[in-house]
């Protein structure tokens, strides 16, 4: 049985989410290499190397998981799109139901476009999307204090801070502490996430 709000596509302006495809080896092979000194400071520790990781033998068993855990309900993963190219991740993890009905989303994206508000944007897709159709009632995002651009992200958005975890999780080979922010459904009064940015991205070019 389909879990509620998947497979989906979300949009806005040239900004697309899909779910991760076979087909997007090669792309997310390439960005992710290119960007290693970009993404790595802020990715969980893994064994092997970036390259080894990275390489579009590794898509397959990635996508496969990602799907999977789509399918069980877990996590709802999208690929970001931007004017057609993929650009970066953005993924709701931890989906809990019940009393609790939360998730903690997280993403990345290709540091050449960064500063451009596809972030923002998408962000504030998967939340709108978790509110309204996967029934959720709060999102957590968890960032790092030295990651100044993902703080930028929350804040154009409205997230609230609501805590600060030390030596929360296992990041580029260290425990790292990581600061909480977070939204409930009731913040939004009825409208949406998206409607809080003053514009969406520009088409590329």
């Amino acid at each position: 049985m389909p879990h509620p709000g998947w497979p989906a596509e979300l949009t806005a302006g040239p900004v697309l989410l899909r779910p991760p495809r076979w087909r997007d080896a090669r792309a997310w092979s390439e960005v992710r290499l290119r960007n290693e000194e970009w993404l790595r400071q802020w990715e969980p520790t893994a064994a092997g190397s970036w390259a080894e990781r990275h390489a579009p033998g590794a898509w397959p068993a990635l996508r496969a998981a990602l799907r999977r855990a789509a399918r069980d309900g877990t996590m709802l993963p999208f690929m970001i799109c931007y004017g057609g190219r993929v650009v970066g991740q953005i993924s709701a993890a931890n989906i809990a139901h019940g009393v609790l009905r939360s998730c903690n989303v997280g993403y990345w994206v290709d540091g050449a476009v960064a500063g451009r508000g596809i972030v923002p944007t998408a962000l504030a897709l998967v939340i709108d999307h978790l509110f309204a159709e996967v029934g959720l009632h709060r999102v957590e995002v968890d960032i790092r204090p030295e990651n100044a651009a993902s703080l930028r992200v929350v804040e154009k958005l409205g997230l609230r801070r609501e805590g600060y975890y030390e030596r929360y999780l296992d990041i580029d080979g260290a425990w790292r502490s990581h600061i909480a922010f977070a939204i409930t459904v009731e913040e939004l009064d009825g409208g949406t996430l998206l409607s809080r940015l003053p514009s969406l991205p520009r088409p590329p070019g």
